[in-house]
């Protein structure tokens, strides 16, 4: 393998994984916070779909970008009402949401099926993109991906040292706990599934008007649930989601390079390598459910009852 086929493979790992990147950090964000919500798939697809109608109506990519977030924040708001106002089951919740997303995006976009526009563009920073191969597959990339690696820095540093980053995981541990030394549990919980709804928007966002500037039903193809399962094998650990992104999205892209280098094997078998690979991952998991369960919060999914 020369060094720029190397190269063009992790540019597009790179790109392939950032969907999975941005769902996968406000997931994590909001389990931090002791909520689960499985109804990733249906906001991102709900962001791919508004974000994708508004740009091509409006000509405005950030503008797109912008719709798609509030999507998401408004499929996470109806999370929220029935999950942490109402106490409705978390995962029930979330089912619900993902089913509830996949027909409205499906009802929405009818009349936008394979229309498409110009989406983001990479670009190029220079000196830096003159490095040999990390140049091309981190510093020649579009502006949503250089977003994604400045949420994840920041995500990083947010809960390694500010004091709100510390709270919201105190209260993922034990809320009365929390709540008995003075923490705002429900608000704090408010946020984070906000800001999960927001990354998940942007997510769609991004398939839609830069990885294929277009729309099409189910476009998501499952990607919401990888970002759940990439949450658990990256133990709750921002620096391992990205790590885990990319090899999610190079096992996305493995099939296009197996054909491309002449393998003999069903183009249909190898596009299920990242489905496989998900899980694969969820089996090793599930075999050290102690380990799993001390790395988890130990709050996730239970509904939280605030004295009176």
């Amino acid at each position: 393998m020369d060094i720029e086929l190397l190269t063009n493979i992790l540019f597009a790992m790179v790109r392939t994984g950032t969907p999975l990147l941005l769902v996968a950090l406000g997931e994590l964000v909001c389990e931090k916070s002791g909520v689960l919500n499985l109804g990733q798939e249906g906001m991102m697809l709900m962001g791919a779909v508004v974000g994708f109608i508004a740009a091509l109506t409006t000509g405005n990519l950030m503008l797109g970008v912008m719709m798609g977030i509030m999507a998401g924040m408004a499929m996470a708001f109806l999370f929220g009402v029935l999950a942490i106002q109402l106490r409705a089951n978390q995962v029930a919740t979330g089912l619900a949401l993902t089913i509830f997303g996949a027909g409205l995006s499906a009802y929405i976009g009818t009349d936008y099926v394979g229309q498409g526009l110009s989406g983001f563009q990479p670009f190029i920073i220079p000196l830096l993109s003159d490095i040999p191969v990390l140049g091309k597959v981190l510093f020649s990339q579009d502006a949503l991906v250089y977003l994604s690696f400045i949420i994840c820095i920041a995500l990083w540093l947010f809960f390694k040292f500010s004091r709100p980053g510390l709270m919201i995981k105190a209260i993922g541990e034990s809320p009365y706990s929390a709540t008995a030394v003075g923490l705002p549990v429900i608000p704090a919980r408010w946020i984070a599934l906000l800001f999960g709804g927001a990354m998940a928007g942007m997510g769609g966002a991004y398939l839609s008007l830069a990885y294929t500037p277009l729309w099409a039903e189910g476009m998501t193809a499952g990607r919401g649930w990888i970002g759940l399962a990439l949450v658990v094998f990256a133990s709750w650990k921002v620096e391992r989601v990205l790590l885990g992104a990319w090899l999610f999205g190079l096992a996305s892209i493995m099939h296009l390079v197996l054909q491309g280098m002449g393998a003999s094997i069903s183009s249909n078998l190898l596009a299920t390598l990242p489905y496989l690979a998900t899980i694969v991952v969820l089996v090793l998991l599930s075999s050290n459910q102690s380990r799993s369960r001390m790395l988890a919060p130990m709050s996730l999914g239970k509904p939280y009852h605030p004295a009176g």
